[in-house]
C-alpha cells in the first residue's frame, strides 16, 4: 500500500511519487530520484520546508521550533524530512523542478479523434500509450508538440486523471500552426507527444461553496475538475458560469448537463457576449455572478479564460468589496502565429 504525493514545484512542473506508510516524504522523493531541498534531514535546519495544500499527514515530534514554528504548522507548512502521510497529498515545493534534478516528463499517444465541435473549437482526443504513467491534477496543462516541427502549444486537459484517453479543447485559429495541423493533416493513429503536467491552477479540496468561471476554451480545465468531483461527490454547492463570444462558440453542453445529473449540487448557466445572440442569457460572466453565489465571500472561485475576462472578474470582485476565501485563476492567450500548413 502506498499514497500518491503530487510535488508541485515553483516553476509549475508537477511530479507524482509514491510514499509508503511510515515513510517520510523526503525519503520517498529521494528513493524516486527527486532531490527535494534539505541539509540536515533531522528537523533542525528547516531547509526542507514546503507547504501541504491537500491531504492528511503527521508532522511528528522530532523537530525544533526554529525549523518549523507552531504558526507555520497551522498554516500548512511542513518539514518533508519529518512529514509522514496517511492519504494522497499535494505538496508545494518552493524551488524550481530543475533545482531538484527533475527531468521533464514526456508522454506519447496516438490521435483517436479530431472533432470540429464548433467553428472556433477543436476537440482533440489522444489514446495514451501508458495512461498509468501520466499523473496530473485536474486543471493542469501540458505542452503539446506540433508534429513535424520544433514548436509546442500549451493546452489544459478536459479529461480526468487516470483516463485511457486524454482530451483537449483547442481554439481553432485561422493560420495557426497547431490548428492547421489538426484540421488539415491529422488522421487517426497519428503520433503526438507532450511534456507535463504543469501549472498551479488545479482543484483543491472542496470545503465551501465553489464558483467555476470559464471563458471559451477555458472550459477545458473546469470540465476536468467537474469529472473528478462527479466521481468523488461533494455536498458543497457548485455553480458554473460558462461564457462565450458568439452562439457558435458554445461547446460540450451535453457533457455539462450529464455532469450536472451526476453532481446534484452543481448548478450552471451559460451566456453569450454578442448582443445579437439568440441565447436567452447575454453578456459576460460577471453579469450573472450574484451575491447568492458569492456567499458574502465565504466561497472559493476557479476562473480560466482570456486575460480581459480574468481582469474583469478581479475588478468586479474589488468593486463589490468581496474577497473570496480562495481565488484560483489561469489566464490564457492565443500563442499561434499564422503559419501555412501543407496537407
Amino acid at each position: 500500500m502506498g499514497y500518491r504525493i503530487a510535488l508541485n514545484f515553483e516553476d509549475g512542473a508537477t511530479r507524482f511519487i509514491t510514499c509508503a506508510p511510515g515513510e517520510t516524504v523526503l525519503d520517498a522523493a529521494f528513493r524516486q530520484r527527486i532531490n527535494l531541498p534539505m541539509d540536515c534531514s533531522d528537523g533542525v535546519c528547516g531547509s526542507c520546508k514546503c507547504r501541504c495544500e491537500q491531504g492528511v499527514y503527521d508532522l511528528g515530534d522530532d523537530y525544533i521550533d526554529e525549523a518549523l514554528t507552531a504558526d507555520e504548522a497551522e498554516e500548512g507548512l511542513v518539514l518533508t524530512c519529518q512529514m509522514r502521510v496517511s492519504s494522497d497529498c499535494v505538496v508545494a515545493v518552493p524551488v524550481p523542478s530543475t533545482a531538484c534534478k527533475v527531468k521533464p516528463a514526456v508522454h506519447e499517444g496516438a490521435v483517436a479523434a479530431v472533432d470540429l465541435v464548433s467553428d472556433s473549437t477543436i476537440l482533440l482526443t489522444l489514446r495514451l500509450d501508458d495512461p498509468a504513467a501520466l499523473g496530473f491534477l485536474p486543471g493542469q496543462y501540458v505542452n503539446l508538440a506540433v508534429p513535424g516541427t520544433d514548436q509546442h502549444r500549451a493546452y489544459s486537459f478536459s479529461s480526468k486523471p487516470g483516463a485511457a484517453e486524454a482530451s483537449f479543447l483547442i481554439r481553432n485559429m485561422p493560420g495557426g500552426l497547431m490548428s492547421g495541423w489538426l484540421t488539415s493533416v491529422a488522421k487517426p493513429g497519428a503520433r503526438m507527444s507532450f511534456v507535463g503536467p504543469q501549472g498551479s491552477f488545479f482543484l483543491r479540496a472542496v470545503e465551501r461553496p465553489t464558483i467555476l468561471l470559464a471563458g471559451g476554451t477555458g472550459l477545458a480545465p473546469i470540465l476536468s475538475m467537474l469529472e473528478v468531483l462527479a466521481d468523488t461527490g461533494t455536498d458543497q454547492s457548485l455553480h458554473l458560469i460558462y461564457g462565450v463570444t458568439r452562439d457558435g462558440d458554445m461547446v460540450e453542453v451535453p457533457r455539462i448537463e450529464a455532469l450536472a445529473t451526476r453532481l446534484p449540487s452543481l448548478s450552471w448557466t451559460a451566456c453569450v457576449a454578442d448582443p445579437e445572440s439568440a441565447h436567452p442569457l447575454k453578456g459576460y460572466v460577471t453579469d450573472h455572478l450574484t451575491d447568492t453565489h458569492l456567499n458574502a465571500g465565504d466561497c472559493d472561485i476557479y476562473l480560466c479564460g482570456p486575460p480581459p475576462m480574468v481582469e474583469a472578474v478581479r475588478i468586479f470582485l474589488r468593486d463589490k468589496g468581496v474577497e473570496p476565501r480562495h481565488f484560483h485563476y489561469e489566464k490564457f492567450a492565443p500563442s499561434e502565429a499564422p503559419v501555412a500548413v501543407a496537407a
